[in-house]
């Protein structure tokens, strides 16, 4: 697809009121959500592919028990764990003002928005690459996160 193209489309996209539209010409596909409640002005979704939790260990390393922003140690409670694939700060919800994504005990869907890591003023939309149960949310609202960082502990469907 042309890139001109494919500005005009976003510009006609920018002035309509749809908030969301979506294009597939072969294998080119285009995905746009518009949301103004978010400061940033790029959307990236990323699919996390999940990771199962190894067995408790009874002697955690520092690295389970003292990530920044992780609320608990990652071996107490069974799941699959969903890590951060970047680095950046952790959002729970689109906007400061709007319910968060997820909560625990919330059944998801796969390809469900979990939360929103914001690096470089992207905001980059976490999906779930399964079904299941929140277990537990492994890092507060507004906090960094490292590159493979736990994120969330999933009870697969």
């Amino acid at each position: 697809m042309d890139l001109k193209l494919v500005k005009q489309l976003l510009d006609l996209i920018s002035d309509s009121d749809a908030n969301e539209i979506s294009i597939e010409e072969g294998n080119f596909k285009l995905k746009v959500k518009k949301q103004s409640d978010t400061p940033a002005a790029h959307h990236v979704q990323y699919h996390v592919p999940a990771q199962t939790q190894p067995a408790s260990n009874p002697n955690p390393s520092p690295a389970e028990t003292a990530r920044p922003g992780q609320t608990e140690p990652v071996s107490k409670t069974e799941g699959d764990i969903i890590k951060s694939p970047i680095v950046g700060t952790f959002y729970e919800s689109p906007s400061p003002d709007s319910d968060p994504f997820v909560k625990v005990g919330d059944h998801i869907e796969k390809g469900q928005p979990l939360c929103i890591i914001e690096a470089m003023k992207i905001m980059n939309e976490i999906e779930s690459e399964f079904s299941g149960i929140i277990q537990k949310i492994m890092v507060s609202n507004g906090s960094p996160v490292e590159f493979d960082q736990p994120l969330f502990i999933i009870k697969k469907d």
